[in-house]
C-alpha cells in the first residue's frame, strides 16, 4: 500500500476506489499524534485497517511513539494489542 505523506497539510493520504482516505497528524517531541481520520462513508473496514497499519509501520521505522487522539484510532489499538508497544509510557486504552 503506497501512502503519500503530505507534510504541508500534515496528513497521510491514500486514494481508494471509494475516495480519498486521510489521517491527519502532528509531530511533537518524537511523538506522532494521530488526530483525525477522514474516510468515505462506504469504505471497507479492512482497507482502513491496512492504512492504519502502514502508518504505524512508518512510525515504528522513524522510532516515534504514537498517541491516538481520534476514537477510531484508539479503537484500532484496543483491537490490535500488538501495537501497544508504540504507545508512550502512561497511555492506557
Amino acid at each position: 500500500m503506497e501512502i503519500k505523506d503530505n507534510q504541508l497539510l500534515r496528513q497521510f493520504e491514500i486514494m481508494t476506489p471509494d475516495g480519498l482516505l486521510v489521517l491527519e497528524y502532528a509531530i511533537q517531541e518524537r511523538k506522532l499524534f494521530l488526530t483525525k481520520l477522514h474516510h468515505p462513508e462506504n469504505l471497507e473496514i479492512d482497507i482502513c485497517n491496512e492504512f492504519i497499519k502502514t502508518v504505524l509501520a512508518f512510525a515504528e521505522e522513524k522510532r516515534f511513539k504514537v498517541v491516538p487522539t481520534h476514537p477510531k484510532i484508539a479503537h484500532f489499538f484496543r483491537k490490535n494489542p500488538v501495537y501497544k508497544e508504540l504507545l508512550p509510557p502512561g497511555i492506557k486504552l
